[in-house]
């Protein structure tokens, strides 16, 4: 009758290193699959609701994987999905979300970047607050798409000396504010990057030199 009463091992849904049985019988049964005696429960059901814990990790972690040829450990795996959280909602492929991370963090070489560009692991915190901040300068979700198919570079470049002090000077020394920034932004979104100004005198930073404006 026990037996009976179980749930099927594929409802055995896995968090940190606790099982949780989904049957109103066990509802408040929350063990530890190798610290808690499991005598009164079946040896087969036991076996079973094992190789599910395991066998959904592994899927976590292999679903969570980057699509491009990288080697991270499980937490930095972990940190690039959470990254790829905050592009879900622009509807790009995975594989597209990877490769705008890959080249905004230096996984994926990128002329925009040169030599210079440190090989760094996504910080959801980071990109959220760079997609916030876009999002505050009237630049709606399908206009973000668009700037980061256009310059996905965006999310691994500086918010407060790059991104906010790049639009304070086209604010200020330019007068470009309110719909005409928003324009400029999709169509010339590498302005948010600049970090140098040659004044004509080459120094070979061309991509992210203000004589490009």
């Amino acid at each position: 009758m026990l037996a009976n009463s179980l749930p099927s091992p594929a409802l055995a849904l896995y968090r940190g290193s606790s099982i949780h049985l989904s049957s109103p019988n066990f509802a408040s049964l929350n063990s530890t699959l190798y610290g808690t005696s499991w005598s009164f429960l079946p040896q087969e059901l036991i076996r079973n609701s094992r190789n599910n814990v395991l066998t959904h990790k592994r899927w976590e972690l292999y679903s969570a994987a980057p699509t491009i040829d990288i080697t991270l450990s499980n937490e930095d795996t972990e940190k690039w999905a959470s990254c790829r959280e905050a592009l879900s909602v622009f509807n790009f492929s995975i594989e597209e979300q990877d490769k705008m991370l890959g080249k905004a963090f230096g996984h994926i070489h990128s002329p925009y970047w040169g030599e210079e560009r440190k090989v760094e692991v996504p910080n959801y915190e980071l990109v959220n607050e760079i997609l916030e901040y876009l999002r505050s300068l009237s630049l709606s979700d399908d206009d973000l798409s668009k700037l980061l198919k256009k310059f996905p570079e965006v999310l691994g470049c500086n918010l407060e000396t790059e991104l906010k002090n790049n639009v304070q000077i086209l604010e200020n020394q330019w007068g470009i504010t309110g719909k005409p920034l928003r324009n400029l932004l999709l169509r010339n979104p590498k302005a948010l990057g600049y970090n140098v100004d040659c004044k004509g005198d080459c120094i070979a930073q061309c991509t992210r030199c203000w004589a490009r404006f």
